[in-house]
């Protein structure tokens, strides 16, 4: 006979054998032949209840905010910006690093922060059911599909028929190298079709900060600027192609705007002089090299920056 096991062990080896991320695991062999599982929307309409935005707040104010204002050294910049604007809005950004929907959410006004829902790729941040809560909990997020198409933009649609502004990053992931991505056209095809302002939102820094692959800021307290633009809107007969260039446009000008001056960044893009954010031509390397320099620290800005 066997030795007797003890209720520890019982425990470690079911432990061993729980499938904890809820994904099938299916022997490699088997792999062309499983048939694929069938599709499962998790739920996040709990979250943007009247306690489900409240224990948001709570979570963002009391814990992340200090966090991200503990390890990095955040400025804000042209709130002004959304006095007097009307929602649902859309919220774009380029997204370099996982501290952009936090930084973001944390600076937006409480009256813009508790209706506003996060676009969040679903095969990444609602593939197991732990970060799906998370990611519905603390962003309000929802889960959108990569691929585009209208089954993609449905629950955006619906959110936004309900008064909820969005906070999307057209370029559909985080860059790998620090340098804004070509835009994906299905970001401006729906703020054309559902009719709503664009609020461009230049992050400048959270590449250095933390970068993709990091999990934690580096330390130094690294700096990081977040510029709210002037809000864009739809014109009549204006493609969706011609939309997402002018939104690319205005993240660029912001980000000339930090470098300069904002008479200074005014007066290239009337001349079409804005510099291009796509970043140098070369190997990946140089990149993000080039894209890793330090952001200049900085003193109080004058008032017209």
């Amino acid at each position: 006979m066997g030795a007797k096991r003890s209720f520890l062990d019982e425990v470690r080896e079911v432990a061993r054998g729980w499938n904890w991320g809820r994904r099938p695991v299916v022997p490699r062999s088997a792999v062309d032949t499983t048939p694929p599982p069938p599709r499962f929307e998790f739920p996040t309409d709990w979250a943007r209840t009247p306690l489900g935005r409240a224990a948001r707040t709570a979570i963002l104010l009391g814990i992340m905010r200090p966090i991200v204002w503990n390890e990095t050294a955040p400025e804000v910049y042209g709130l002004e910006h959304l006095e007097g604007l009307k929602g649902p809005v859309m919220f774009i950004s380029n997204h370099t690093s996982h501290l952009d929907a936090t930084l973001i959410l944390t600076t937006l006004p409480q009256r813009w922060r508790d209706r506003t829902a996060t676009a969040a790729a679903k095969d990444y941040f609602f593939d197991v059911w732990w970060r799906s809560g998370f990611t519905a909990l603390v962003y309000g997020g929802f889960p959108i599909e990569r691929g585009g198409g209208e089954r993609a933009t449905r629950k955006a649609k619906q959110l936004i028929r309900e008064g909820w502004s969005l906070i999307v990053f057209p370029e559909g992931t985080r860059s790998p190298d620090g340098w804004m991505q070509r835009f994906r056209h299905g970001t401006a095809r729906l703020a054309i079709e559902m009719r709503m302002p664009v609020v461009p939102i230049a992050i400048i820094g959270a590449y250095q900060a933390m970068p993709r692959g990091r999990p934690w800021p580096k330390p130094g307290r690294p700096p990081i600027r977040v510029r709210y633009g002037e809000p864009l809107y739809p014109a009549e007969g204006e493609s969706h192609q011609e939309l997402s260039l002018r939104m690319q446009q205005a993240i660029a000008e912001l980000f000339d705007e930090d470098r300069t001056s904002w008479w200074e960044a005014r007066r290239r893009a009337a001349r079409g002089e804005t510099p291009k954010l796509s970043g140098p031509a070369g190997p990946t390397w140089l990149r993000m090299w080039e894209s890793s320099r330090p952001v200049k620290r900085r003193g109080k800005p004058p008032a017209w920056r």
